[in-house]
């Protein structure tokens, strides 16, 4: 598997934008779990809550407890205890009700900020990449040596834009049909560019026989 071309600028674009996407990554990352601490403060007051309706709660409970000692009329008395004791029982599930919302709010909010912008740009980089990748990797396994330069050179006839291949020759089919190593190496060369490749070497006796 090719995961980087062999052409230094190229290779060093490559590097770049995984640097980039993983940085990018760590920065939303980042900023979701600051909206989800900053979305838990609001959760403060239900906590607050929460702690005041216990601690009436409790209160009442115990006031409930010692006036029921009063002879004769102790449970009489207790009963108001008990019921604001329930209401404090009522107000600390408000408080409770409100920190599970505010909970929820914040990973909702900590995830979307987080996942969106994230998804987005990995899936655009993975079809990117996937596609150098399968290309280069495809590509690598035909270009052993200079004989394997014609089939880049009918391929970047079929697939180069026009205008590329006039600035090669005014006919490249031509001068590929009458196998001229310079026209095909510099066909291929195109496509060979396309997929990140180097071409191969060509022999010292080729290019003394080209001279």
């Amino acid at each position: 598997m090719k995961l980087y071309a062999d052409l230094p600028a190229r290779r060093t674009a490559q590097i770049i934008a995984d640097v980039a996407v993983f940085a990018w990554v760590a920065v939303w990352g980042w900023l979701g779990r600051t909206v989800h601490d900053a979305t838990m403060r609001l959760a403060e007051p239900g906590r607050t809550l929460e702690g005041a309706g216990s601690g009436f709660r409790d209160q009442m409970g115990q006031a409930g407890r010692s006036v029921n000692d009063v002879p004769l009329v102790g449970e009489r008395l207790s009963v108001p205890f008990e019921r604001a004791g329930r209401a404090g029982t009522s107000i600390e599930q408000a408080g409770s009700d409100l920190v599970d919302a505010v909970t929820n709010l914040a990973l909702i909010l900590g995830w979307v900020t987080a996942l969106v912008p994230i998804v987005l740009v990995v899936l655009v980089w993975a079809l990117l990449r996937g596609r150098f990748v399968r290309r280069a990797t495809a590509a690598q396994r035909f270009i052993d040596s200079a004989a394997d330069l014609d089939l880049f050179a009918l391929r970047a006839m079929a697939t180069q834009p026009m205008h590329r291949l006039a600035v090669i020759s005014d006919d490249p089919t031509g001068a590929w049909r009458a196998r001229e190593p310079e026209t095909i190496r510099a066909l291929a060369l195109l496509e060979l560019r396309e997929c990140g490749l180097r071409p191969p070497a060509t022999p010292r006796s080729a290019r003394a026989g080209s001279n």
